[in-house]
Formats: C-alpha cells, structure tokens, sequence
C-alpha cells in the first residue's frame, strides 16, 4: 500500500453470526446513548443555572455541533484505516472527560471545552458501530442480507437509551430536592461544583466507563493489514475525499445528505426551545427539567417506534423512499402545531404542543432506518463509515447554524416554522422515486475513489 487506507477486510466478526451481530450492534447503541440522554434534560437548564443566558448557550451547542461536523469526515476516515472498534473506544473516553467537565464545570471555559469533547465523540462515534454491524452481517450472509430490521432495532435501542437516560437525567434533581438536604450538600462540600442538576452528567461519566469495556471485549475485527501513522495520516485524506466524491456524484445519496441537513435543522429548534417552554409553564428551573425529561422520554418512545414501524412503512407505502417521504410529512407537520402553538400555556394548546413534538419523533425515527438502508446498498465496506459520516456531518452543520438562528430569533412561532418549512422542503426532495444501485456498484478504487458511480433514474 502506497497512498489509500487500507481495504476493509471481506469479514469483520470473527464469525458472528448476524443475531449475534445484531444483539451486540442493540447494546453498543444504549450504551453509548443513555449518558447522552441523561444529560438532555438538564442540560440547558444547568448552564441557566451556571448564569448563561439563552444567546450564550446557543453558542455552546454550536460549539458542540461545529467540532462534530468539522471532525466527522477526518474520524469517519480513520475508522475504515484503523478500524471500528479503536474508534469507539477513543469516542466513550472523550465523553467520560466531557461529561466530567459539564458537571463540575463552573467556568464557561470548561463548559466550552466539555461541549467540544462530546462533539469529537460524537463524530467519533457516528460511523463505526453500525459499519461494524454492516460489515459483520454481509461476511456472514452476503451483501443482500437484509440490513433494514438490524438498522431499525438499533435505532430503537439509542431512542430507548436517549427516553430512559432522559427520565433518569430528569428525574435524579427532582427527587434530590424531595429529600432535605439533599441538594445542599454537594454543593456545599464541591464549592458550588456539584448541584442537583450536574448530578446526571456525572453519572453518565461512569456510564461511560461500561461503554468502552463492553466495546473492547465485545467487538470483534480480525486483524488489519500493519500500518504505519504515515499510512494512517495519508489515508484519512483520501477516505475524506471519497466520502466527499460520493456526495457530489451520487444522485441518491445527495437526497440522503440534504435531508440529514433538514433534520438538524428540526432537532436544533426542538433540542434548544423546548427546555425553556417547559420551565416557563412549570415556573421552576427543577419542575421544568422533570416536565421536559418527561417530554423528552415520551419523544425517544415515539422515536423508537418509528424506527420498530419502519420496515412496515417502506412495505405500505412501496418503498424505502416513498417511506422517508411520509415520514418527513409528519415531521415538519409536528414542527408546525409545536409553532401554532408557542404563545399560548393552556390546556388545549399545551396537548397540542405535545402531539407536535412525538410526530416530529416519530418521523425522525421511521425515517432513519430507510435512509440509512438505502446508503448501505449504495456504498460498500471500504468507506462505509465515511459514507456515514458524511451523512452525520450534514446534519451537524445545519444544526449549528438553525440553533444559533434559533438562539438569536424572538421567541414565539417563527423559529419553529422556519424549521418546519426547512423539513418539508427535505421531504419534497423525495416526491420522486429512484432505484436502488447494489453496493458492489458502487465501490472505492485503490486510490479510494468511487468507481461505477450510476446516477439514479425514477421509476416508471
């Protein structure tokens, strides 16, 4: 080898089976979401507490989206150099040194750092686990294996780890404030470092632990050629480049990569606005964290149940793509009653409001699996993880930005509108329908570029 990374192997498990495959794909995606969702909740709530302001905190997600797209092709790379597995274990030490700095940090300083750390994770980890799982099950079963049903229960896994982590993140500062005492006394013997609404990122910390020694002992890559670190900075360009020529020729995945864009628009207005709705109508920061980790648990379930309906959806409406165009309706269609709804706190408007925020959940998810299915029969083992990172920084970029503009719009209607016609928008892309290309149709040369590339035709 001269100048590419080296070739993924034909068979990356060891001879796992793909059920076994799959069990292992489930565990690896709680685990590595349930601190993450631990830490929804209170999130922005906690930085509120820190005294930052709504601006200010906009601008430490962004950080946190920004480092996530300016790393997801460089990180999606050096997983299909060095492998899966490394990468995932790097991605869980970064978040353990993350949440440590979120939950002690009183200085912005160290919440600006904690926010960059979780977006390197987060391209980190964007790519390797289900490319390990790709790769596992067409070694085991060939290339038309069927890779949907695998997708959509790992999908329900990271919303089942993100529902439950919410409701524990939520719940542990509530319950701390029942108990007399409770609360106080961190903060009192911490200097006012641990408060009730730090204790989840903590918590998620040790979580982290658990990731990376279940990733270690439980992801098995049979040996990769021997290379150098000259190898590995040379390849990671030409992995990049692939990935980058992959979005600019393929017709396809050029759909896939503008909706991932809309998406982030709508997770950003939801992710940011929807804490602060919460602690308005409870009228206490504590309440409010308990009322959105609700909120937020109820959305991950209805996300979970999207992607367990997915393959029902793509058999109802004929195809994976008329699947993700329905998913997408419902999506900026929730956006939309979550807009209509934003100045008013009564009854009838708040079970509105709510309706909104689990259809735009259930799309998300009953999209996810289709998408991904069908960027997994486009690309094939050799850049698989940077075809998802690619995927993963589209969504990033457009998050930051839509979470910046949400940050800085007034509050009220518009900046959940402008996000629902941003969604819909993604959903038109998917009126017309094309077909599907195998993935040993399109494949990377020995210099990592994309070969056979055929642009998509609709169907009659």
């Amino acid at each position: 080898m001269t100048g590419g990374p080296a070739t993924a192997p034909a068979a990356t498990g060891h001879g796992l089976d793909g059920a076994t495959a799959r069990r292992r794909f489930v565990t690896v995606s709680f685990l590595f979401w349930l601190p993450i969702g631990m830490s929804i909740a209170t999130g922005v709530l906690l930085f509120t507490e820190r005294g930052m302001g709504l601006a200010a905190i906009a601008a430490c997600y962004a950080v946190h989206s920004l480092t996530a797209a300016a790393m997801e092709l460089p990180t999606g790379g050096l997983s299909d150099v060095i492998g899966r597995r490394p990468v995932l274990a790097v991605a869980g030490l970064l978040n353990l040194t993350a949440f440590t700095l979120i939950g002690l940090g009183a200085a912005v300083w160290a919440i600006v750092l904690g926010m960059g750390l979780m977006g390197l994770a987060r391209a980190l980890s964007s790519g390797p686990a289900e490319a390990w799982y790709v790769d596992t099950v067409h070694a085991h079963a060939g290339p038309d294996a069927d890779l949907r049903t695998g997708l959509a229960r790992g999908s329900s896994a990271t919303s089942a780890a993100l529902a439950l982590g919410t409701l524990l993140g939520g719940g542990l500062p509530w319950l701390l404030g029942l108990v007399p005492g409770a609360g106080e006394w961190p903060a009192d013997t911490t200097g006012g470092l641990v408060i009730p609404l730090s204790v989840p990122a903590l918590l998620g910390a040790l979580i982290e632990v658990v990731f990376v020694l279940y990733v270690l002992s439980a992801l098995p890559e049979p040996p990769r050629p021997r290379t150098t670190l000259r190898r590995v900075v040379g390849g990671v360009p030409a992995a990049i480049a692939a990935g980058l020529r992959l979005g600019a020729r393929d017709a396809l995945i050029r759909r896939i990569l503008l909706t991932a864009s809309a998406a982030g628009a709508a997770l950003a207005a939801v992710e940011l606005l929807t804490p602060g709705r919460a602690a308005a109508l409870m009228g206490a920061a504590e309440s409010g964290a308990l009322v959105f980790a609700g909120l937020a648990c109820a959305g991950f379930l209805c996300s979970a149940l999207g992607s367990q309906l997915a393959p029902l959806v793509a058999r109802l409406t004929g195809s994976s793509e008329r699947a993700v165009l329905v998913s997408l309706g419902l999506v900026a269609l929730g956006l939309t009653l979550l807009g209509l709804t934003a100045h008013s706190m009564s009854t009838l408007a708040t079970a509105v409001a709510v309706t909104g925020y689990g259809l735009v959940y259930l799309g998300l998810g009953a999209a996810g699996p289709n998408e991904n299915d069908l960027l997994h029969r486009r690309v094939d083992a050799s850049g698989r993880a940077t075809a998802l990172s690619v995927q993963s920084l589209s969504l990033q970029l457009v998050a930051a930005g839509a979470g910046l503009a949400a940050g800085t719009l007034p509050t009220g209607p518009l900046p959940w509108l402008l996000a629902a016609a941003v969604l819909l928008a993604g959903a038109l892309l998917w009126v017309r329908c094309v077909a599907p290309v195998a993935p040993e149709n399109v494949r990377l040369d020995r210099d990592n570029r994309p070969t056979a590339l055929q642009e998509t035709h609709p169907h009659a």
